[in-house]
């Protein structure tokens, strides 16, 4: 009876998606993230070749080269997981994906491994970006510090605006 009383917030929590140094993503080394393009988020320089999902939500997509995830959090933020820099031309070698399209996902999903001996060896830069690209829909965007991480620690919640 109540219900229509209570405000109804819609947040979704966001977690490192890799154990490493979670950095802003005004530090990512390319322009396209770092100016916040394709909207904003942070990045995670990986120590080890885990990837797990950074939220929430439902697999909308796996690129075919393997490098790029799209996941619709359970709040309706739409994610680009982007892993490594420049990584479309390696046309998916080094990624291996342990998820489907339509799958639902949490913060202890393990989405990916990257070979990081393949990426040195190719010069690509391992860091993988995760990036909120309908901005519109975020009330306020939480700062973020660089600052050693554990795969699947939270690092801030975000609400819907």
């Amino acid at each position: 009876m109540f219900k229509r009383f209570k405000k109804n917030k819609k947040s979704s929590s966001f977690h490192a998606v890799a154990t490493g140094t979670l950095l802003p993503i005004s530090a990512v080394e390319d322009g396209v993230f770092s100016e916040k393009l394709l909207g904003d988020g942070y990045a995670v320089k990986p120590a080890n070749s885990e990837v797990f999902s950074p939220v929430e939500g439902k697999v909308l997509s796996i690129f075919p080269t393997k490098h790029a995830i799209t996941i619709e959090t359970t709040a309706g933020f739409e994610i680009l997981l982007h892993m490594g820099l420049d990584t479309v031309e390696l046309k998916g070698e080094p990624f291996e994906i342990f998820v489907t399209e339509g799958q639902k996902v949490t913060a202890e999903t393990k989405l990916a491994t990257m070979d990081l001996e393949k990426l040195a060896e190719t010069n690509t830069p391992s860091t993988i970006v995760v990036v909120i690209t309908n901005m519109d829909k975020v009330k306020d965007m939480p700062k973020t510090s660089e600052k050693t991480v554990n795969a699947t620690e939270e690092i801030f919640s975000v609400e819907v605006g």
